[in-house]
């Protein structure tokens, strides 16, 4: 997969668009280390953009370029049509960082108050908005508990809040589902899917590449700084000549007859059985020694490739064919 800008870009102007974009840092040695390197894409209005890569990639690096909390050593970029780190196009955008930190004497309906009059809202503003944000995040009925007894997944929902405290146009979150249970990334993932169905943008950098990959329209991949692959979901998971049959009633005898299928695999599970076949020309063998062994077929599917397999082999590629 090779680095390339995304080239089915529509007429309309991108969100965020970046070219060429690199961060650099003087170690004490003074030697430089690049903590971003070239980096160049767009993202379209109304989408959620999957922003991917292992610890030090340069994600965090790239989302305080956009929001000019850092400034480049080369390259260019604009946010909502602005230079990067306009103050009028920071109006217009929402952040929630990895960590969030509140004043923790707040309460969660006075810290979202708080930040909405930093947006000069009127006070009636502040209070629909408030009320409509802490049902959104599912913290109403914590509105009046302090901030410092909030857990570390509510934290994570006020911090989401707070990033849509100013109606944006574009939300930018990192790793935003860190400390959230199955059901809170499953709120977090239908919200998410709310703000793109109300024609925001969604820029997301996430470790959950599952959830990744059930929501997101474009995905970017970073690694050590560099772009490794870029583009939709369907165009990036190539659809893989695997076959998948699963099985019933597998015993010892079956198991080694379908061993003998040139390149099948087989996945014991506690209910059934699972037989990756290499090739569909293999399937007809398969089934027929299933059927004259008296075993149960429940199911035959493709195998697709998940974002998580690119991933692994993208980065593993890069790091000397060991994933890191």
């Amino acid at each position: 997969m090779t680095e390339s800008r995304h080239a089915g870009a529509s007429a309309v102007p991108p969100v965020i668009s970046v070219n060429n974009l690199t961060k650099r840092y003087r170690n004490p040695s003074g030697s430089d280390r690049a903590a971003l390197v070239g980096l160049t894409l767009d993202v379209s209005p109304g989408e959620i953009y999957g922003f991917l890569g292992p610890n030090g990639a340069g994600k965090t690096t790239t989302i305080k370029l956009l929001l000019g909390l850092i400034f480049p050593t080369a390259g260019s970029g604009t946010i909502l049509g602005a230079p990067l780190g306009s103050v009028a196009a920071r109006r217009r955008l929402g952040f929630l960082p990895e960590s969030p930190y509140f004043y923790e004497y707040f309460r969660g309906d006075e810290l979202l108050d708080y930040y909405g009059r930093l947006f000069g809202l009127t006070a009636a503003e502040r209070r629909t908005r408030v009320e409509d944000l802490l049902k959104l995040v599912g913290l109403w009925e914590h509105r009046r508990l302090a901030v410092r007894k909030y857990s570390r997944g509510m934290l994570q929902r006020l911090g989401l809040a707070q990033a849509l405290i100013n109606d944006p146009e574009l939300v930018i979150l990192d790793e935003p589902a860190g400390g959230l249970d199955p059901i809170g990334r499953r709120e977090m993932r239908d919200i998410l899917l709310q703000l793109r169905d109300r024609g925001k943008t969604v820029f997301l950098s996430s470790h959950i590449l599952a959830e990744v990959e059930m929501i997101c329209d474009q995905v970017a991949i970073l690694h050590r700084g560099q772009l490794l692959a870029v583009g939709r979901i369907g165009d990036l998971l190539a659809d893989s000549r695997e076959m998948e049959l699963t099985v019933h009633g597998l015993d010892g005898t079956l198991t080694k007859r379908l061993e003998g299928i040139p390149g099948a695999t087989i996945r014991h599970g506690a209910d059934s059985t699972v037989v990756v076949l290499p090739e569909q020309r293999f399937v007809y063998q398969a089934i027929e020694t299933v059927k004259q062994a008296g075993g149960q077929i429940v199911s035959l599917t493709a195998k697709r490739e998940r974002l998580e397999d690119l991933f692994v082999k993208l980065i593993g590629s890069r790091e000397g064919g060991t994933a890191a």
